[in-house]
């Protein structure tokens, strides 16, 4: 899929990230949390898995009704990667056993 491809499909999405001070995130567009601990918090958005490291990491607040999630502590990074990239970077064990 192009650049070009996924503005397209993603025109009509609406996602924002508030990051207030880097203690508090504020996210939208959430359909998710697929796993959380203290330091990396794994969310599920609508323009791809968004990855929050950090220290002393915890959530404040889950909405699934809103597609809302407040996240507090130590924010030190947020990374996106693509929906389909498990797939494509699934290991070799993983498609034998499809």
């Amino acid at each position: 899929m192009t650049l070009e491809d996924r503005k397209n499909i993603n025109q009509n999405i609406v996602q924002n990230l508030v990051l207030e001070n880097r203690n508090k995130l504020n996210i939208s567009g959430v359909l998710d949390v697929l796993s959380f601990d203290d330091q990396i918090i794994i969310v599920e958005t609508e323009l791809g898995l968004l990855t929050i490291k950090g220290d002393n990491l915890r959530i404040n607040k889950l909405s699934i009704d809103t597609s809302e999630v407040i996240v507090e502590g130590e924010i030190i990074s947020l990374t996106y990667s693509s929906k389909d990239l498990d797939k494509k970077n699934e290991g070799f064990l993983g498609k034998i056993f499809k």
